[in-house]
């Protein structure tokens, strides 16, 4: 156990220094024309050291934040302010999912053609099959870009015997353990397997959660970019690297959300009812307060 604690302690102390190196020499990470700046990248982007510079960031600006509550609400505010903006504009692959199922519809089972060009002046044109497999790309994004909106939105269902009739002290605990225990740690887990995966269908020589920076270094020199272009079907929907990008930005979007609730939880329960649901922007607040 001692082994462990000084494991922790020297992770949060290198994690500045790691910080600090990162932000001062960018091109070691960001200059993707460089093999090796790349590989930086791919291999921080789910390590210990990155997961320990996100920690130590939530541990501090926690600690100023309990000092200054206003920078907490403006965390809050920001966050929600996010999700509400992507989910808002996302929700509308709904409607053009819909709309484009009927498109398809009426071209192959009406008009009886093959092709589909969608365009002013140079078409857009893939095969039927291209446009109907495309729908799942839509509700992908409805999925993973407007889960953040509807937990903001109090759209989720909560199935709780003890929560509801629980007080509204006990409620606030629940929801700032919730947020540390399950919410944060799933979307962390989910990040792990999810960034790897991208990858893997983005270059080539494949990468592996399991590869030592060393090892991955020793592949730079032969990294080459290898977007994934293969569809289910020969002429199917052929850009299924975006659903890996969806993922990852679904559990970046998930633990920012974790962090919101967990502060807005402590917030509401610090300053007492008066601030429940405070600056919280609601689509129908009305439905919301019903509930109550």
């Amino acid at each position: 156990m001692l082994d462990g604690l000084i494991w922790f302690v020297t992770n949060i102390v290198l994690s500045v220094w790691h910080f600090i190196l990162a932000v001062t020499q960018p091109g070691l990470w960001l200059d993707w024309s460089n093999g090796e700046s790349l590989v930086r990248f791919i291999y921080y982007g789910a390590s210990v050291e990155f997961f320990f510079v996100v920690l130590t960031a939530f541990l501090i600006f926690t600690a100023f934040g309990m000092w200054k509550t206003w920078l907490l609400w403006g965390a809050v505010r920001g966050i929600e302010a996010f999700g509400n903006t992507v989910g808002r504009v996302m929700a509308w692959a709904g409607l053009i999912m819909v709309l484009q199922q009927i498109v398809v519809i009426f071209v192959q089972r009406i008009f009886a053609q093959s092709q589909l060009g969608i365009g002013f002046g140079t078409a857009f044109s893939f095969e039927v099959s291209w446009w109907s497999e495309e729908l799942k790309l839509y509700n992908a994004i409805v999925v993973t870009l407007c889960c953040a909106y509807t937990f903001v939105q109090k759209g989720h269902v909560r199935v709780d015997l003890l929560y509801a009739p629980a007080s509204y002290r006990t409620k606030k605990i629940i929801d700032m353990v919730g947020a540390l225990i399950f919410m944060a740690p799933m979307a962390i887990i989910i990040w792990l397997y999810a960034w790897f995966f991208l990858w893997r269908h983005l270059v080539t020589p494949k990468v592996s959660a399991s590869d030592k920076l060393d090892l991955m270094m020793r592949k730079a020199t032969i990294l080459r970019w290898n977007v994934e272009t293969i569809g289910f079907s020969p002429n199917g929907f052929n850009a299924y690297f975006l659903f890996k990008v969806l993922l990852v930005a679904f559990c970046g979007m998930i633990f920012l959300q974790a962090i919101a609730v967990f502060y807005r939880s402590y917030l509401e329960l610090r300053e007492g009812p008066a601030s429940d649901n405070k600056y919280l922007d609601l689509d129908n607040p009305d439905a919301v307060a019903s509930s109550h």
